[in-house]
């Protein structure tokens, strides 16, 4: 009868280190799908809100926004930053005084605040920025880590639950140390949690997401080759995506947000989801493109336990009559987000 004994003996303590694993495991990936971030990207208004704008959000089905502040920066290739501190030249809602009002009106309506600033570059994108020399590299990280902590501060004092410390900057995530360096600065000063967005194109390169607590993807994965895509094609794109960002989950054993993904209202949305509206005159509009985007995103992948929660890029205080652009506000695609974010899909 020993050996029987000794087997299971055996047995319960490889169980016991199986379930202490997926304990870990699971306490790494400290959210259940009820708690995902069924975010939207606020875009800050010129002026005061009148208290009804987020009220109109909350009835999608939303439960978080992300507030944008920017840093200004006129040369992708010289280091220097500037902000709030150093000009007022801003809208009301990217200011600090806008920031906290957005934040306490949101939290009224039940809405959280994620913080999430942004790098706004004359003419360029923020993944064009990339130093000439060690001595600007060192300027350009000495500035940015000023900017940051600048938000940091603001959103420790106001208990914001999540600080993104930078979003594309493609060509500076080489400097993993200068990284590392802000991320430690930034979490001596805020007790919240941290995200860096990355570009779909970069995500799976940068080595500093074991100091984070969120990978950040900036998701505009391409889903199609040519325009007016059937539903089964953009399935088929995801089911090609997934694995390559599961493989960066494995690998790190850190939970994902997709802090932004958005489409536009137009045939071609599905090609190039990154390109900007102004960039796509000529285009054929098309509300059930950007409907069947959302559609194959809810289908394929909010599901996946490894996703802490998503932003759809964008969403205004008041709806735009554009003809062509991000939001879903006032098009089928709000209806897919709806039912998406309450359980319906």
């Amino acid at each position: 009868m020993k050996k029987p004994i000794f087997i299971i003996s055996i047995f319960l303590i490889a169980l016991a280190i199986w379930t202490m694993q997926n304990q870990a495991a699971e306490l790494e990936l400290d959210f259940i799908v009820g708690q995902k971030h069924k975010g939207v990207c606020w875009v800050a208004g010129p002026r005061p809100l009148e208290g009804w704008e987020l009220d109109s959000l909350r009835s999608f089905g939303a439960t978080h926004i992300s507030q944008t502040p920017f840093g200004w920066q006129q040369d992708p290739k010289q280091p220097e930053i500037r902000w709030e501190k150093h000009s007022d030249r801003m809208w009301w809602g990217e200011r600090l005084a806008g920031l906290e009002a957005t934040l306490t009106d949101g939290r009224n309506s039940g809405l959280e605040s994620i913080l999430k600033p942004h790098l706004w570059v004359h003419d360029a994108w923020p993944g064009e920025i990339e130093m000439q020399s060690e001595d600007d590299w060192s300027l350009w990280f000495a500035q940015y880590a000023e900017f940051l902590t600048y938000f940091a501060d603001f959103a420790e004092k106001h208990k914001i639950p999540v600080l993104c410390i930078g979003t594309e900057l493609e060509k500076t995530i080489h400097r993993e140390d200068d990284w590392r360096e802000i991320i430690r600065i930034v979490r001596s000063r805020y007790n919240g949690r941290l995200v860096y967005a990355a570009n779909f194109t970069e995500y799976d390169k940068i080595k500093f997401w074991d100091a984070l607590d969120y990978i950040g993807i900036q998701a505009y994965f391409p889903l199609a080759s040519t325009v007016n895509p059937e539903q089964n094609d953009l399935d088929k794109a995801w089911s090609k995506v997934i694995p390559q960002i599961e493989r960066v989950v494995s690998k790190f054993q850190k939970p994902v947000i997709f802090t932004e993904i958005g489409y536009c209202n137009t045939a071609d949305a599905a090609v190039s989801p990154w390109v900007w509206p102004n960039e796509r005159k000529g285009s054929e509009i098309s509300e059930a493109v950007q409907a069947k985007c959302y559609h194959a995103f809810f289908e394929n992948v909010w599901k996946k336990d490894w996703l802490a929660g998503v932003y759809f890029w964008k969403w205004y205080p008041q709806v735009r009559r554009s003809e062509i652009d991000f939001t879903p506000q006032g098009k089928a695609a709000a209806e897919v987000m709806r039912r998406g974010f309450l359980g319906e899909i």
